[in-house]
């Protein structure tokens, strides 16, 4: 014969509930839900309850669409890379120019004008027509 676990009684069971801070759309709606089963249906709720909470609940849903909304501008914000360098704007930078070999490419500076983005990498864009990666660069300074 089996034997149960009494570890798995109810009573062994932590029933501690740790209530939430804040309520959601679908909480709200199982409060007005279970409002409106258990009312007394020889007095029910008057309209202008109704309207009101329903005025509550399509608040409450544009509020969380509006914050979602928000944190999706921040978090593409923060992740451009054109976000991220365009502090760079107006100061000069120090890069290894490209040659065609090793021994031709040397240290050039410009005056950072502009930044923009190719395939996820920052590009610097210089007062002296130049297009340099982020990457690129070995030293940030003022005038």
């Amino acid at each position: 014969m089996n034997k149960i676990d009494p570890s798995l009684y109810l009573s062994n069971q932590n029933i501690s509930r740790e209530p939430k801070p804040t309520i959601d759309k679908d909480g709200f709606l199982k409060i007005l839900m279970t409002q409106l089963q258990n009312q007394d249906p020889t007095a029910p709720m008057n309209e202008n309850e109704m309207v009101q909470q329903m005025a509550t609940l399509t608040s409450l849903e544009q509020m969380m669409n509006m914050s979602k909304s928000i944190e999706l501008l921040v978090n593409s914000q923060v992740e451009s890379p054109v976000i991220q360098y365009s502090h760079l704007i107006g100061k000069d930078v120090t890069y290894l120019s490209s040659g065609e070999d090793s021994e031709t490419s040397r240290e050039e500076t410009g005056k950072v004008i502009a930044v923009s983005q190719r395939d996820g990498i920052a590009i610097l864009e210089l007062d002296n027509k130049q297009k340099v990666e982020v990457t690129k660069v070995s030293k940030v300074s003022l005038n």
